[in-house]
C-alpha cells in the first residue's frame, strides 16, 4: 500500500494547500520554516510506521496485567516511547526553557496523527504526560515545575490524570477523595490523600521511571465535611515515587479490561491505604477543576484527532481492499472476469461516506490545532472554545461510523481479527465515551457556549462560514453549495431564538441532536473550504487531478447527503420535541 496510516497527500493538502501552513508559521511568529516542518513529519510517520505499527495487534492480544500490586506492559510499548523519547518527540511542543523544540501545536498534532493512526493506545501514554507536564508548568510553582515536569517532558517521567471516582464520573462535583494539610516544604503545602479514583489511564505501568498523578480532591473545613459541588475542588501533584525515592500509599485495586485500545493500562487507585498519599497543591484551594480543563481540553483535542486518525486509517485500508478484491461483475454481466467491488456502486457509496467523514474530521482537528496556536487572537481563542466540543464529538461518532464502514467494505473479512479494521473500530468506540462522553459535550456546546455565554464564538464561525460561502458563489461547481451552507446557518440561528424561547428547564433536553445538527453544519464548512482550495489547485499531472478531484466529490457529497440531516435534527431542537425527554422510567 502506498500510504500505510495517512495519505501523506492529504496531509500536505491540508497543511500546505488549505490551511497555508509557511503564512501560519510566520503570522505566529515562530522559528520553524517548512523544511524543519517536513523532517519532523517524516520522522514521525516513519517512527510510528516502524516502532508503534509493529506491535498494534500484540498490544491487543497481550494487555497490561496485575501481578503483585504492579502493572506489567507489554514491553515494546516501553521501547517505542523510548525511542519516542530519545529523538525528542515528548518535548516538541514545550519551549526551549523547559528543554522543548517549541513546534507549533499545528505541527505537533500533525505528528500526533500518524502516531495515534499506527498504534493510539502506545502514544496515549505520550499524549497525557504532554498534557500533565504543561498544566504544572502553567500553574505550578517554579520547584514543582522543575521536579515534576521537567522529567515528563523529557519522557523519562509519565503522567496521567486522576479525575472520576467509582460513584462519581462525568459529575466531578461528587467526588470524595480527601486531602487534609500535611505541613510544607520546598514543593509547596503538602497533603495527604485518601480516596478512590476509577478510569485512571496509564494509571500504573513498568516503562517509565516514575508516574506523576494530578489528581482532583477536595480540603474538608473545619467540621470534617468535605465541600459540595465543584467549587471545593483543588488539584494535587501525586507522585508514584515521592523525592527521596520512598513509594508513595498509592494502591493498584485492579484494572479495567477494555473492548478495545488496550495497550494502555486502565486502573482503579487506591490514594491513602495507610497514612495517606503524598501529594502537593498546585495553585490554592477550591481552583482545581479551572486548572484541569486546560488538561482537558487538551485531551478532548487529541482524543477528535485520535477517532479521526483511526478512521482515516481504516477508510484508507477499505480503500485499498475495494480496488485489490475481485467478485461480481456489472450490472447485466453474467460471465467473464469478476470486477473489483470498487466498481459496484454500494461499495462507493460506503467509501465515499469514509472519506468524507475522515478526512473532514482530520481536517476540523487541525484546524482547531490552528486555532491553538493563534492564542493572541481572541477571535481565534473563542472560535476554539466554541468548537472543542465539536471537536472532540464528531470525529468520534463519525469517524467511528466510518470505521464501521470500513469493515463492511472488506464483507466478512472485516469482522474477523485478522484484518485490521476490526480492531480500528473496537479502539475508536471509546472515544465517545472518554474525556466527556457526547452528552456531556452537548451540553458544554449549548448551555454554556452559545445560550449561556452569549454569540461570540457563534458570531465568529457564522462569519466565517458564510466568507467561504461567498467565495463558493464564484466557482460554477461549488455556488450551491455555497448557498446550502448560508442556508444552513440561517436554520442554526433561527433555532438558537426557538431555544431561547422554551422553558429554560427544557432548553438541553435535545442538546445532543444539536451538537449533531451544528457538527455537520461546521464540517459542511470546512469541506467547502476544501473543496475551494482543491479547485484552484494548479494540477499538472494525473495523479494531482485525481485526487483534486476526489475533494470535490467528497465535498458534493456532504452538502447532497449529509449537510441536509441538519434541518430535520434542527427542527426538533428548536421545536421542543419531547420525544425522549418526556419519557417516564417506568417504560423501560
Amino acid at each position: 500500500m502506498s500510504d500505510v496510516l495517512l495519505s501523506e497527500r492529504d496531509m500536505a493538502f491540508l497543511l500546505d494547500d488549505w490551511l497555508g501552513l509557511e503564512t501560519h508559521l510566520a503570522a505566529i511568529g515562530s522559528d520553524t520554516d517548512r523544511e524543519t516542518v517536513s523532517q519532523y513529519l517524516d520522522l514521525s510517520a516513519k517512527l510510528a510506521a516502524d516502532r508503534f505499527l509493529t506491535h498494534y495487534k500484540k498490544s491487543d492480544h497481550e494487555e497490561p496485567r496485575l501481578e503483585n500490586g504492579r502493572v506489567r506492559v507489554l514491553p515494546e510499548v516501553g521501547e517505542a516511547l523510548r525511542e519516542f523519547a530519545e529523538l525528542g518527540l515528548f518535548s516538541a511542543s514545550f519551549p526551549a526553557e523547559l528543554g522543548g523544540m517549541g513546534l507549533p501545536y499545528l505541527v505537533t498534532s500533525a505528528s500526533y496523527a500518524w502516531f495515534a493512526a499506527a498504534n493510539g493506545a502506545s502514544v496515549g501514554y505520550a499524549m497525557l504526560t504532554g498534557a500533565n507536564a504543561r498544566l504544572i508548568a502553567a500553574f505550578g510553582s517554579e520547584a514543582q515545575r522543575d521536579r515534576f515536569a521537567l522529567p515528563q517532558i523529557e519522557g523519562r517521567w509519565f503522567g496521567t490524570m486522576c479525575l472520576s471516582e467509582p460513584q462519581a464520573g462525568s459529575s466531578l462535583g461528587d467526588i470524595r477523595t480527601r486531602a487534609v494539610p500535611d505541613g510544607s516544604d520546598e514543593f509547596g503545602d503538602r497533603y495527604r490523600l485518601t480516596g478512590n479514583k476509577m478510569w485512571i489511564s496509564g494509571g500504573d505501568q513498568d516503562i517509565s521511571e516514575n508516574i506523576v498523578h494530578l489528581v482532583l480532591a477536595k480540603v474538608p473545613g473545619e467540621d470534617g465535611a468535605l465541600p459540595e459541588g465543584t467549587e471545593g475542588i483543588s488539584l494535587f501533584i501525586v507522585p508514584k515515587i515521592l523525592p527521596d525515592g520512598v513509594h508513595n500509599d498509592i494502591a493498584v485495586a485492579g484494572l479495567n479490561h477494555k473492548m478495545g485500545n488496550r495497550g494502555t493500562s486502565n486502573c482503579l487507585l487506591n490514594f491513602g491505604e495507610g497514612e495517606g498519599a503524598t501529594g502537593w497543591i498546585v495553585g490554592k484551594p477550591g481552583q482545581g477543576l479551572a486548572q484541569m480543563f486546560m488538561m482537558m481540553n487538551e485531551a478532548r483535542v487529541a482524543v477528535g484527532l485520535g477517532a479521526a486518525s483511526l478512521a482515516c486509517r481504516g477508510y484508507l485500508l477499505a480503500r485499498d481492499y475495494a480496488k485489490e478484491r475481485l467478485q461480481g461483475r456489472a450490472p447485466g454481466v453474467r460471465d467473464g472476469t469478476p470486477v473489483a467491488i470498487v466498481d459496484h456502486a454500494d461499495i462507493k457509496r460506503m467509501l465515499i461516506a469514509a472519506k468524507a467523514y475522515s478526512e473532514g474530521s482530520l481536517a476540523l482537528c487541525l484546524y482547531a490545532a490552528k486555532l491553538v496556536d493563534e492564542k493572541a487572537n481572541p477571535e481565534s481563542t473563542a472560535l476554539l472554545d466554541l468548537l472543542t466540543p465539536v471537536v472532540k464529538t464528531y470525529p468520534s461518532e463519525f469517524g467511528r461510523l466510518a470505521n464501521d464502514l470500513a469493515i463492511q467494505v472488506h464483507g466478512g473479512y472485516g469482522y474477523t481479527r485478522d484484518f485490521d479494521v476490526e480492531q480500528l473500530y473496537r479502539d475508536n468506540r471509546l472515544n465517545p465515551i472518554h474525556e466527556g462522553t457526547t452528552g456531556i459535550q452537548a451540553g458544554d456546546l449549548l448551555g454554556r457556549k452559545i445560550l449561556g455565554r452569549g454569540a461570540g464564538g457563534f458570531d465568529i464561525f457564522s462569519k466565517r462560514a458564510e466568507e467561504a460561502a461567498s467565495r463558493a458563489a464564484d466557482n460554477p461547481d461549488l455556488a450551491a453549495h455555497g448557498s446550502a451552507l448560508a442556508d444552513a446557518i440561517g436554520n442554526l440561528e433561527e433555532t438558537i431564538v426557538s431555544l431561547k424561547a422554551l422553558d429554560p428547564a427544557r432548553r438541553l433536553d435535545n442538546s445532543a441532536l444539536f451538537l449533531e445538527a451544528f457538527g455537520h453544519v461546521v464540517l459542511a464548512w470546512l469541506w467547502l473550504e476544501q473543496a475551494l482550495a482543491a479547485s484552484s489547485m494548479i494540477a499538472a499531472d494525473e495523479e494531482s487531478r485525481a485526487f483534486a478531484a476526489g475533494k470535490i466529490a467528497a465535498c458534493r457529497y456532504y452538502f447532497e447527503v449529509e449537510l441536509p440531516k441538519s434541518q430535520h435534527l434542527l427542527a426538533l431542537v428548536g421545536g421542543g420535541s419531547t420525544a425522549a425527554a418526556s419519557l417516564g422510567a417506568e417504560i423501560f
